[in-house]
């Protein structure tokens, strides 16, 4: 079980920028940093916490939990989809493969739910039923189960903001092959469902996720970035999801939900200028949660490492790692 209080008393001390000395910064995302060392590349997860493609907060040890569950991941579907991952050379870094990565995000959905413009519960109830290519039925209920699971892809365009896209329109506008595209959507859905069979063996539901695909210099269709992390994947309680869903409400969820409600009802995510700082009781929480999920789907204790500077500790690490 978590520990509270070391979360408590170490709410600020997170990781939200990186400099490393003998390494090349390529490129700093929303959440990771990525760096390059001869022909190899480092990712480096960070405590950044992000939605409506903002930054809303920083969270205590979150970039370790991400960083150690993709690892998880990608080990658990390896025999599904060939990775990019190398090794893991500190609790927030990944030597990874290079891959030219695809300009499409593939979403699976298992449950139609969600908050944000691109979410389908959020279009659906504004009467959109044709969505991403897809025909949904009438009469659905928020954070009802599909049929089967579906891919709604999103694209990234110059506005920044993530806006769906159909399997025609990738196609059509050359963003990805007919035959690499359903190759990468036959891989997301099998992806999916492991991740499912594996949520459930630990009592929660895997809703719905987001991958991204790239192709390294043979061609190779790789899974890349991060894999059924609570940062990318959306977790509900199984055991209590069909009472709660047949009363109308909300299920119990160990996912980033309840910080994106908390930002919507008190400012407006996409347009304010500046956005009012994370109450410290949500971000303990949420905290808290990733840890707990983290430690009950991969079966392992989580280490802290709290007593260590955390940028000092990745630099050591990865000289150690390259011998330097």
């Amino acid at each position: 079980m978590p520990n509270r209080d070391l979360i408590r008393t170490n709410l600020k001390n997170t990781l939200t920028e990186t400099h490393f000395e003998g390494y090349e910064k390529l490129h700093a995302g929303k959440v990771r940093d990525t760096y390059h060392k001869g022909n190899q590349r480092l990712i480096i997860t960070t405590d950044r916490q992000s939605a409506f493609d903002r930054i809303l907060a920083a969270i205590p040890f979150k970039g370790a939990v991400l960083n150690q569950c993709s690892a998880f991941w990608f080990e658990q579907t390896k025999d599904i989809v060939p990775n990019h991952l190398i090794a893991t050379p500190d609790p927030n870094v990944s030597l990874v493969k290079p891959v030219k990565i695809f300009p499409v995000e593939v979403v699976v959905r298992g449950y139609i739910t969600g908050t944000t413009g691109t979410s389908a519960w959020v279009n659906y109830e504004k009467g959109e039923r044709n969505f991403c290519g897809i025909q949904l039925p009438e009469g659905l209920k928020k954070n009802q189960a599909f049929d089967s699971p579906i891919i709604t892809p999103t694209t990234k365009p110059e506005t920044g903001h993530d806006e769906k896209i159909s399997r025609e329109e990738i196609i059509a506008q050359g963003l990805v092959s007919e035959e690499k595209w359903d190759q990468i959507a036959d891989y997301a859905l099998s992806v999916f469902k492991r991740g499912q069979e594996i949520a459930a063996e630990k009592g929660f539901i895997l809703v719905d996720t987001k991958y991204e695909f790239g192709e390294d210099e043979d061609g190779t269709i790789i899974l890349a970035d991060e894999v059924h992390t609570p940062d990318s994947s959306r977790y509900w309680i199984a055991e209590t999801y069909l009472e709660r869903f047949e009363r109308g409400e909300e299920p119990e969820n160990f996912d980033k939900e309840f910080l994106r409600l908390w930002f919507k009802q008190n400012c407006d995510p996409y347009n304010d200028p500046e956005l009012p700082p994370a109450p410290d009781e949500l971000v303990e929480e949420l905290a808290y949660r990733y840890i707990d999920i983290y430690e009950k789907l991969t079966g392992n204790v989580f280490d802290y490492n709290a007593d260590i500077e955390i940028e000092g500790r990745i630099q050591n690490n990865l000289n150690a790692h390259f011998g330097l």
